[in-house]
């Protein structure tokens, strides 16, 4: 059976691992996916690990994969910081440090957040709040609600984005899933049309509604982060599957 799509969009916390192991048959699944002839991306919100590491991660979980087909939120987030000339008051993970580093932080005129952690404390949220009340744009990593991991649940930084946005009285740009910037720039690198792109994902509303807001096609996995209820939820026309291996 042919498929309706030529290239596939992965994300990777859910889908491909969960917390530090492989989720079984993913691994495999990929390579059935590549020896269709699909035009593979990875794409992810994770603000916790750097660029490199992510890529590393990946390949010691067996999967064969090219540095320019990983596309990263904070990745996204400094090329628009660059792109508008901002200085960013960055409250962020310290794994993802290294791939912003060479911002200007000097006199901030804008915030970065993402997933921070410890970061996220009352003295720097207070400070981010501060800047946006001022007119500093709020620039989000990912706008996720929380994510999976080997503890469990976890909150992630769409929360405390929402929180600034109330008391700030602005609205966030956001940059990675489920921003249609994201997915239009990912896309583009593929030369295919918005249709002829699938998106998996374990989360509805910033993999599955995110793509199928920028027209993609997607896919809801359960594995990850997925629960039953989650499928009441799921726009008109979307895929569900157990889990990747299951759609190759």
């Amino acid at each position: 059976m042919s498929l309706s799509y030529k290239a596939l969009f992965l994300d990777l916390s859910g889908v491909i691992y969960e917390g530090s192991q492989a989720i079984p048959g993913a691994v495999s699944a990929v390579e059935r996916a590549r020896d269709k002839g699909l035009t593979l991306r990875f794409v992810t919100n994770t603000a916790s690990q750097s660029s490199r590491d992510l890529l590393q991660r990946l390949r010691s979980m067996g999967l064969s994969l090219q540095d320019s087909e990983l596309f990263t939120a904070p990745l996204a987030a400094k090329a628009y910081i660059l792109e508008h000339k901002l200085r960013p008051l960055c409250i962020i993970n310290d794994a993802v440090k290294e791939d912003l580093a060479d911002l200007d932080r000097h006199d901030p005129n804008c915030v970065l957040l993402g997933d921070a952690r410890d970061g996220l404390n009352y003295p720097n949220l207070n400070r981010a709040f501060r800047l946006c009340r001022a007119g500093a744009p709020l620039i989000g990593i990912g706008m996720n609600k929380y994510f999976k991991d080997d503890e469990g649940l976890m909150l992630d930084a769409g929360p405390f984005i929402r929180a600034l946005e109330w008391a700030a009285d602005i609205s966030a740009v956001i940059m990675g899933k489920p921003s249609r910037e994201f997915f239009d720039q990912v896309r583009a690198t593929t030369g295919f049309s918005p249709e002829q792109c699938l998106m998996v994902g374990d989360d509805v509303g910033g993999d599955v509604e995110g793509a199928m807001n920028a027209g993609l096609q997607a896919c809801l996995v359960r594995t990850g982060k997925y629960l039953p209820e989650d499928e009441r939820c799921l726009p008109a026309g979307a895929q569900v599957a157990d889990s990747l291996a299951k759609l190759f």
